[in-house]
């Protein structure tokens, strides 16, 4: 249900940092929209609505 930093480095190809500034950006998405996050992860299904990859 949840994806973590170390999923998404290995999808697209980045370091782990990039990919928790990645979860940063989505997660403060999801706050500005009222929802609760989890630092560290995201929602995967609302990480691949964001993210285009073939």
């Amino acid at each position: 249900m949840m994806i973590s930093a170390k999923e998404i480095s290995e999808l697209l190809s980045i370091s782990i940092a990039s990919a928790y500034r990645i979860i940063r950006q989505l997660n403060l998405k999801l706050e500005k929209m009222g929802y609760m996050v989890v630092s560290g992860k995201t929602p995967r299904k609302f990480f691949y609505e964001n993210f285009y990859l073939n």
